[in-house]
């Protein structure tokens, strides 16, 4: 849950007179969620910020689906993912349902020729490689390997790359995503015992104020549909702005996990959620100190959410055969568990390197087409003892 942030000039009192140096208005508007009951934000702008000069078309953006239906176990070859000059080109949905698509991304250039605003999803950003500056409307954050973007559904933005090798796990989410409501207090602090605090979360630190007439093309995504629209003003011309709807970034690296004496659960990796997922971080960490500790993940049933885990960096313990850019699947109404041999492997270990970022949904998760092209099929017979 963000806090309350306030960036460039603002009045002393929201909804009253503010006035430029040559004593016309600057024009207000609330940026807000869940109709005038969620998260919001006031910002100030140079011009009218509803000035439409022409809608050119859209384009049909839905996924297609090829498995609809799934009870096998899938692990995908991330960057088997072709890159692609264009950010919006290189998105490619390999799992998609009614709340959430998982993106992969490779873009090799940044975004030049037009802004870009998600209307119906929060996305959130993994950089799995890369290094550049996003820049959005309520400001402007830099990010590199390993950092969370949290973009909130109708921010305006483009994203601007120093590189060219860039590698994107990204989770569109089409309900609101917050951090755990129980790492904070009624008051909406972090508590003491969240393994990341407030000063971790980095805010907006810059704003782009540009008072600009022209025409803009802003590709605005809304029920998967992907609209040409030109604006009359330059989209990021706000002079300040103050609440709490904004983007923001968080690192993976400044998780701090929570380790005990026997296998801690996938509950206290949790790093973000919603109503219909949950987003987990697993990071390097000491393992369990119990003296009979086993520190490899136990059986379980999937029986209410699908499992997702994207293999960042590091040794992956409870895995044979992954890479980092490896995607899983291990689908609602199976076991799953550590591969054969992984649990003795693991006795007598203190601690992983690990990285992965995990996404657990609540209901089934559809597999694209774009996602069986890059699959391993015999995924799931992996786990056959007479294999190994």
């Amino acid at each position: 849950m963000p806090f309350y942030h306030k960036l460039g000039k603002i009045p002393h009192k929201r909804h009253t007179i503010f006035k430029k140096p040559d004593g016309s208005l600057y024009r207000e508007q609330l940026f807000g969620t869940i109709g005038f009951d969620g998260m919001s934000t006031n910002s100030y702008h140079e011009h009218h910020p509803t000035q439409v000069k022409e809608i050119l078309g859209h384009k049909d953006v839905t996924p297609k689906i090829a498995v609809s239906t799934n009870l096998k176990s899938y692990k995908f070859h991330g960057f088997k993912t072709i890159p692609q000059p264009d950010y919006l080109d290189s998105r490619s949905t390999v799992l998609h349902n009614s709340d959430v698509s998982i993106i992969l991304a490779a873009p090799t250039q940044s975004l030049k020729d037009y802004f870009y605003k998600n209307a119906d999803a929060d996305e959130l950003l993994f950089i799995h490689k890369g290094k550049g500056k996003l820049r959005t409307h309520l400001g402007n954050l830099d990010f590199s390997y390993g950092d969370y973007l949290l973009i909130p559904r109708g921010i305006i933005y483009k994203i601007d790359f120093e590189t060219e090798d860039n590698r994107l796990f990204i989770v569109e989410s089409r309900r609101p995503i917050y951090t755990p409501k129980r790492y904070r207090n009624h008051f909406g602090q972090l508590l003491e015992h969240a393994p990341f605090c407030e000063r971790d979360l980095r805010q907006p630190y810059e704003l782009e104020t540009n008072d600009e007439k022209g025409e803009f093309l802003i590709k605005v995504k809304k029920e998967n549909q992907l609209f040409d629209m030109v604006y009359a003003t330059h989209p990021f011309d706000v002079v300040g702005y103050d609440g709490y709807n904004y983007p923001y970034a968080f690192s993976i690296h400044d998780f701090e996990p929570i380790t005990g004496r026997v296998h801690q659960p996938p509950p206290v990796h949790q790093t973000f959620e919603t109503d219909a997922f949950v987003v987990c971080s697993f990071c390097p960490r000491l393992f369990d100190y119990h003296p009979e500790s086993i520190p490899a993940p136990y059986n379980h049933s999937n029986i209410d959410s699908d499992e997702v885990l994207y293999y960042v960096d590091g040794d992956f313990m409870s895995r044979n055969d992954i890479e980092a850019g490896h995607l899983s699947l291990h689908p609602s109404g199976i076991p799953h568990g550590p591969h054969p041999g992984a649990v003795e492997r693991s006795i007598g270990q203190t601690k992983t390197e690990e990285l992965a970022v995990m996404v657990d949904t609540f209901k089934p998760l559809k597999i694209t087409e774009e996602g069986m092209a890059i699959a391993d099929d015999s995924y799931h017979q992996s786990w056959l003892e007479d294999n190994h």
